[in-house]
C-alpha cells in the first residue's frame, strides 16, 4: 500500500472517530434530559397522589367551591392519563394543575376551620415540598434540555444530529411566577 493510501484510511479512520465522539455526546446530553424528565415525573406522580387527600380534606369545610374542586379533580385524571414520555401537551396540563392547587391552598384563608385542620396543614407542608422539589427536578431537566439543544445547534454536532434525525426536546416552563405560600 502507499503511503497516500495509508494517509487517506488514516484520515477516515479520524473522521469516522470524531463522528462516533459527537454522536455519543449527543446520545449522552439527551439521555441526561431524559433522566431529569424521570425525575420530573416522580415528582408530578407524588403531586398527583397527593390531589385526592387534598381535595377530599377540602371538600368538608369549603362544600361551595365544587366548582374548583371538580376542576382540580379534572386536571389531576388529565396529567395522569397523559402519555408517558416528553410531550409539550403534558407539561401544559401539569402547569394548569398547578395553578389550580395553589388556588385550593388559598382556600383556608377563607376558611379558619381548614387552616385548624390538622389533616389539611399536613398534606399542605406535604404539596409545598413536593412543589419545592419538582422546581428542582424542573431546573435540572431544562438545563439537561438547554445543553442537548446547544449541541444540536452547534457545529460539527448539526451535522451529526441531522444525520441521525436527533429532535430538540421540550424546556418545562411555567406561566407561574410566585412561590407557593401556605399560612398555617
Amino acid at each position: 500500500m502507499s503511503t497516500g493510501a495509508w494517509g487517506a484510511v488514516g484520515l477516515a479512520g479520524a473522521l469516522l472517530a470524531a463522528l462516533a465522539w459527537i454522536y455519543n455526546q449527543l446520545i449522552a446530553d439527551r439521555n441526561l434530559a431524559r433522566a431529569g424528565f424521570a425525575d420530573n415525573d416522580v415528582q408530578l406522580k407524588r403531586r398527583a397522589d397527593l390531589v385526592p387527600q387534598l381535595v377530599e380534606a377540602v371538600r368538608g369545610y369549603a362544600a361551595h367551591e365544587k366548582a374548583l374542586l371538580t376542576s382540580v379533580a379534572e386536571l389531576r385524571s388529565a396529567a395522569v392519563a397523559a402519555k408517558p414520555g416528553v410531550d409539550a401537551a403534558r407539561f401544559d396540563s401539569e402547569r394548569q394543575l398547578g395553578a389550580k392547587l395553589k388556588q385550593l391552598l388559598f382556600l383556608q384563608e377563607a376558611y379558619p376551620q381548614l387552616k385548624a385542620d390538622a389533616n389539611f396543614r399536613d398534606l399542605s407542608a406535604k404539596l409545598v415540598d413536593t412543589e419545592d422539589h419538582l422546581q428542582y427536578a424542573r431546573r435540572f431537566y431544562n438545563g439537561a434540555v438547554k445543553q442537548y439543544r446547544n449541541r444540536l445547534e452547534s457545529f460539527p454536532h448539526v451535522v451529526v444530529a441531522g444525520a441521525f434525525g436527533f429532535q430538540p426536546l421540550p424546556f418545562f416552563e411555567t406561566d407561574d411566577r410566585a412561590a407557593v405560600k401556605v399560612q398555617l
